[in-house]
């Protein structure tokens, strides 16, 4: 077993994600939790996260020192490394100026035999996320790493088995970061692989049986990866007792709501299409802010639910197909400190009169995760590599008012540009890509005239779990095709650009 301690880091669970992919069990637990807790779970090692604040604030969150008398490997990430240095008498302070993204590391050349770093290039790339660093190391440790800005990039005391790394070997992006996660348990902790997806299948089959016994489960589906994959889950568990419900809100891409009914019958579950776009850009009208659409899409949905629960005699829960990044970007986290970053219209509860229990199979899973659950329950290729799309639709790549007349247009520039990208021999190593109405008009030329109309922008990314993302490199000529059509064939655009920002700094969606 291997503990995360939670300081409230957006990247907490993909520790977690990634011991799992090496194969460990591991659970999260909050930062203040009692000491004895966590001895009584019998660690084989432990990781603290990274985290929001400053341990250099007063009131930082802390951990117990009693934790270093456990003889337990420890590995502080971040913000986690700080806390480690502090604690055994080092020093950190703040920069003057925040590093974010990817910096280029370099080993110490006397590393030690059991090192973390066995078998990772002496010069290798690395994701930095902080504002914080250690300036002066506690006495017995010794520096394994530094960056250009970051003179102490990685320390540890081999005696103690006590490490820390400023950078996030979490991520992607740090490209030797799972070598250095297996060092860290398997050959500094000797811990050996208990953990698998198949493993995870049972676990909560066996959950959802138990939870739900005889009871009736509404299915709440958009006809994305994520729901499709629970669907199956939930009709291959609870035969009978599911009756799934897609709620076309009319802010879904080109023919979308065809290609649900499709992927439904592939599985042969049936549907229940409740088309209530009326409703949805009434709510939505004259809202212009990223975060009031998302709250507003929730409110609806969750209307729309409790109205078509009172028509199922018996009901007793919802399912919803929230995956771990859904919630991570809403704030939830085990130690509550995590700063929000967007509210997800499937995370946060729901509503006490609508007297329903929360089904949330994929929960604790990653994009990545999910896919893999699909290929063991069976599911089609087509289904399970479909791109990702937010539950709130094309509202949170409209920028400003919500319109049918904005939905619709936003549904032409998605799909010419999604087209062109899939003649493309490189679409196969795009985790996602769409198109966004910016709401900013620009100047241009259509024939003789003066044209006064909107700036759309594309994106598209790469990515694994959709915790950190880059953007995908396009050729030119695709880009030029796909502007030219875009502004030739779709009425009031008369400029793209695209977006070459990674995730961090930015998120995936625009809002």
């Amino acid at each position: 077993m291997v503990i995360v301690i939670d300081f409230g880091s957006q990247y907490t669970q993909l520790i977690v994600r990634k011991i799992r992919e090496l194969g460990f069990r591991s659970e999260i637990l909050p930062f203040n939790t009692p000491i004895e807790e966590i001895k009584d779970k019998k660690p084989g090692a432990i990781i603290l996260s990274g985290g929001p604040r400053s341990v250099t604030e007063k009131n930082a969150p802390t951990i117990n020192p009693l934790i270093w008398s456990f003889d337990i490997p420890i590995l502080g990430i971040c913000y986690g490394m700080q806390l480690i240095s502090q604690q055994f008498g080092g020093k950190v302070v703040s920069s003057p100026t925040k590093e974010y993204g990817s910096s280029q590391l370099f080993l110490n050349s006397n590393l030690p035999a059991d090192d973390l770093f066995r078998g990772v290039p002496s010069q290798d790339t690395v994701w930095m996320s902080h504002g914080d660093y250690i300036s002066s190391l506690p006495p017995s440790f010794t520096t394994y790493a530094s960056t250009e800005s970051c003179p102490i990039a990685a320390m540890g005391n081999s005696e103690k088995r006590v490490y820390g790394v400023q950078f996030h070997p979490e991520v992607t992006h740090t490209h030797s970061g799972k070598i250095i996660l297996y060092n860290f348990l398997s050959v500094v902790a000797g811990l050996k692989p208990d953990w698998s997806i198949k493993s995870y299948l049972e676990e909560i089959t066996y959950s959802i049986k138990t939870s739900v016994g005889q009871g009736k489960v509404i299915v709440a589906l958009s006809g994305g990866v994520d729901s499709t994959i629970m669907v199956t889950l939930l009709s291959k568990t609870l035969p009978g007792q599911i009756y799934p419900i897609f709620i076309d809100h009319g802010l879904l891409r080109f023919q979308e709501a065809e290609e649900v009914l499709q992927a439904l019958a592939k599985i042969s579950v049936a549907d229940n299409i409740i088309n209530a776009q009326d409703r949805f850009f009434a709510a939505l009208k004259n809202v212009k802010e990223g975060e009031k659409k998302r709250k507003i899409i929730g409110r609806e949905f969750i209307k729309v639910l409790e109205s078509e629960a009172q028509k199922i005699p018996g009901v007793t829960h919802l399912a919803q197909g929230t995956i771990y990044p859904d919630v991570i970007e809403s704030a939830v986290s085990v130690s509550g400190l995590a700063a929000k970053i967007k509210t997800h219209h499937n995370v946060g509860g729901l509503p006490k009169r609508l007297r329903l229990k929360l089904v949330e199979p994929l929960r604790y899973l990653f994009k990545d995760e999910v896919r893999e659950l699909g290929k063991l329950l069976g599911l089609p290729l087509s289904i399970i590599e479909r791109q990702p799309f937010p539950g709130p639709g094309l509202a949170v790549r409209i920028l400003g008012e919500v319109t049918i007349d904005r939905a619709n247009k936003l549904r032409m520039v998605d799909k010419i540009f999604r087209d062109e990208l899939r003649e493309w021999e490189g679409y196969k190593n795009i985790w996602q890509a769409f198109a966004v109405l910016t709401g900013v008009k620009t100047v241009g030329v259509k024939g003789d005239e003066r044209s006064y109309e909107e700036l759309v922008a594309i994106r598209a990314v790469s990515s694994t779990d959709g915790m950190t993302a880059d953007w995908i490199e396009i050729p030119p000529a695709v880009l030029r095709k796909i502007s030219e059509r875009i502004t030739r064939e779709v009425a009031g655009v008369n400029r793209v650009v695209y977006d070459i920002t990674t995730k961090p700094p930015s998120t995936i969606e625009w809002e």
